[in-house]
């Protein structure tokens, strides 16, 4: 893959020394980016990147992750040599880093998130098997929010994706996730490791390095991964349209059979028995589950009575 400038030469990452591997794939992009007042052109600077709140809660994460299953943590980007000081910060809070060169990361919405992804789980899997991976919700600079669920397809692990809260067992690699439904529900989700989550920025922060760290850290080079064959740098051109409303695709019916009288009458079905509507209510909760229960029982979907337990 092209890298975006000159840097290390790429080196082998061996696997986790220290128990299992928890991943936090990170995104870090230029926060603070400049639009062209006459044109429209966003500007982005790499000397301005950082991580955005979904990424530094993704990190911490995968820290207390780490703390609690005894492991190690691997903080992962893709990008230009740019990358090199937001990575120097987690090494700094004790993970390690590795950088994936790849020089069209962050170049918009028609970013090729597939080989993305691919190139990302190449890269995780140079490292070794994790047991966790942990990525921000959305992206700062693309916010189409697909490469989690492709990274857990290249893994072949599972996923649980838009989280707001996680917490793992110490017992076993099992992680309690939380996922914001509507109407002010949550989902509880226990997922199994290997596992890809991708986290919102809620109620989470990522701590502070000690001030002994972050020296010890600047101006370490930050080790590359070798390009996998196969996984292209430049992204496929996607063409982002309007939005339109949701049409199911057709499917074949087999046609009615018999001359035109008997076609009309099963395509129209007037002479297929069936019960004329009817409105019910407004009923209370025990007469409207009485209601549905009938409804079952006369359209044969009750289960067979059987002997008494």
């Amino acid at each position: 893959m092209a890298d975006g400038g000159q840097g290390p030469a790429p080196a082998p990452v061996g696997p986790s020394p220290v128990g299992p591997l928890v991943v936090a794939c990170l995104d870090p992009a230029d926060l603070r980016q400049e639009v062209d007042p006459l044109t429209g052109e966003v500007r982005a600077d790499w000397r301005r990147a950082d991580l955005s709140a979904s990424d530094g809660a993704a990190l911490e994460h995968s820290l207390r992750a780490a703390e609690a299953w005894g492991g190690t943590v691997l903080a992962l980007a893709a990008g230009p040599p740019g990358l090199d000081p937001v990575l120097e910060q987690a090494v700094a809070l004790g993970a390690r880093a590795l950088r994936v060169p790849w020089s069209d990361a962050h170049s918009g919405p028609a970013v090729d998130a597939v080989a993305l992804a691919a190139a990302l789980a190449a890269a995780i899997s140079q490292a070794g098997p994790p047991a966790l991976v942990v990525c921000g919700d959305r992206s700062p600079s693309r916010g189409i929010g697909a490469v989690p669920a492709l990274i857990a397809h290249h893994l072949g692990a599972e996923q649980a994706l838009g989280l707001v809260s996680l917490t793992v067992d110490q017992s076993s690699q099992v992680v309690i996730a939380e996922r914001r439904l509507d109407g002010g529900w949550r989902e509880r989700l226990r997922v199994r490791a290997p596992a890809v989550c991708s986290v919102e920025a809620a109620g989470v922060r990522l701590r502070r390095a000690p001030f002994a760290a972050a020296l010890r850290s600047s101006g370490q080079p930050i080790p590359v991964a070798a390009s996998q064959s196969g996984v292209a740098s430049t992204g496929a051109q996607l063409r982002i349209g309007g939005p339109r409303p949701y049409r199911p695709r057709t499917k074949a019916v087999a046609p009615p059979m018999g001359g035109t009288h008997d076609r009309l009458l099963a395509l129209t079905g007037v002479l297929v028995a069936h019960d004329p509507p009817r409105i019910v209510g407004p009923l209370g909760p025990v007469e409207a589950a009485g209601e549905l229960l009938d409804f079952l029982d006369g359209h044969g979907y009750s289960p067979p009575s059987g002997p008494a337990q």
